[in-house]
């Protein structure tokens, strides 16, 4: 790697990034091809008809299904980013991606991680509100308040990713454009600029890994409380309450696991690398919709309420 920007060059001379994809084999390409198009085609119908339960079911017209049903907006949206772009390229022998479309599938990661980040504190704290203070919850949980949840989410994960590129889009790409993975990120573009990259890196681990650390940590010392609290109430109020966060505490896993893994880990394994973007790109917006669905009667019943209807207005029409 070149350790100095080429002179006179104000921006960068790669035109393109080359991916080295997830394996070399055609037999496994052709099976993940499967796999993946299978899940991803199942998260995008699963969070659809969650946002369509919940918007068009008056009985789920509260914070905690509004949060959800945005949830699985964003849910949309991670399967979307970095999905079909890998899908496509398994089964393509030359895998490329041009650099203003690195670029781009770099700011939409952020900025959706930035969103799903903010939206799973809030889901925490609506739950604490619902059990620690319920007789508040109402006046607390306004739509007023979900409303600015939603606008704080966004512009958190706009900031955020906004932040983090504006140090490395006018970096010098100038030789090296291979990328041992299947899509963009900042920790292994930033490896390929022509200059000495280690302050940028070390900026982006304490920016990213922080973050995700430091929101992990409060989450569950978040959900400890509202535990340590739920154990005071009645046993089938105890219950119900339990099955809803061992929901909220399994999506937290599932998506800070990885997170921490990117971001923090001091020397990320590149094959550990590979099966966790896979399953934090195509698994977990698979599984969020089916821990929350199989976790809640209610959501449950409405979502076949929904399905009736469906499937009544297809036989009229």
């Amino acid at each position: 790697m070149l350790t100095k920007p080429v002179d006179g060059m104000n921006h960068s001379a790669v035109s393109e990034f080359v991916f080295l994809g997830l394996t070399d084999s055609w037999e496994i390409q052709l099976l993940l091809f499967v796999f993946s198009s299978t899940l991803y085609m199942a998260s995008m119908m699963g969070n659809s008809l969650i946002m369509l339960t919940v918007t068009s079911d008056p009985h789920l017209h509260s914070p905690m299904y509004f949060l959800l049903a945005s949830l699985s907006f964003v849910d949309l949206g991670v399967s979307s980013v970095t999905s079909p772009k890998m899908i496509y390229d398994l089964l393509r022998k030359h895998k490329v991606i041009s650099f203003s479309g690195c670029i781009t599938q770099i700011f939409f990661i952020h900025v959706i991680g930035g969103v799903e980040l903010v939206l799973l504190i809030a889901m925490a704290f609506d739950r604490y509100v619902a059990i620690c203070k319920p007789l508040h919850y109402l006046s607390i949980m306004s739509p007023r308040m979900c409303i600015f949840i939603l606008v704080a989410a966004w512009m958190t994960g706009l900031i955020h990713s906004m932040v983090q590129l504006a140090f490395v889009v006018n970096l010098p790409f100038c030789g090296p454009n291979v990328l041992d993975s299947f899509y963009c990120d900042l920790p292994q573009l930033i490896k390929l600029a022509c200059i000495n990259t280690y302050q940028l890196e070390f900026m982006v681990t304490a920016n990213s890994g922080f973050i995700s650390v430091g929101s992990f940590i409060i989450l569950i010392i978040s959900y400890i409380i509202i535990i340590l609290t739920v154990q005071k109430h009645s046993s089938a109020g105890s219950s119900k309450a339990l099955s809803t966060l061992s929901a909220h505490i399994t999506v937290v896993i599932l998506f800070f696991g990885p997170l921490i893994f990117f971001y923090a880990w001091p020397s990320p394994s590149t094959h550990m690398d590979k099966f966790l973007a896979i399953f934090d790109a195509v698994l977990t917006p698979f599984l969020n919709p089916i821990i929350y669905t199989f976790r809640n009667q209610e959501m449950k019943v409405a979502m076949r309420r929904v399905c009736r209807q469906l499937g009544n207005y297809r036989k009229i029409s």
